[in-house]
């Protein structure tokens, strides 16, 4: 699997890549937004996906952690979370 998978389920965002699985509650989604910086803002935030290859970021607040996902599509990945 070379790129992210995000895929909504009932009331769950579910994000693959690689070996890793990550569920958030959508209930937990404070805000979902592009982001234009390298690395992100938040320094604490977790990273998924390779920065390297990737152009493009995708932030996803939750009420206790932040997830930045490096991809190429960052429109179709923000509008499955945002569904």
């Amino acid at each position: 699997m070379l790129g992210i998978s995000v895929k909504k389920s009932n009331d769950t965002v579910i994000i693959k890549w690689q070996l890793s699985k990550v569920e958030i509650p959508v209930a937990d989604i404070l805000n979902v937004c592009l982001d234009d910086t390298y690395g992100g803002e938040e320094k604490e935030a977790i990273r998924i996906g390779t920065p390297y290859g990737t152009t493009d970021r995708v932030v996803i607040k939750a009420k206790i952690k932040t997830y930045i996902l490096y991809t190429t599509n960052p429109s179709t990945i923000k509008n499955k979370i945002l569904s």
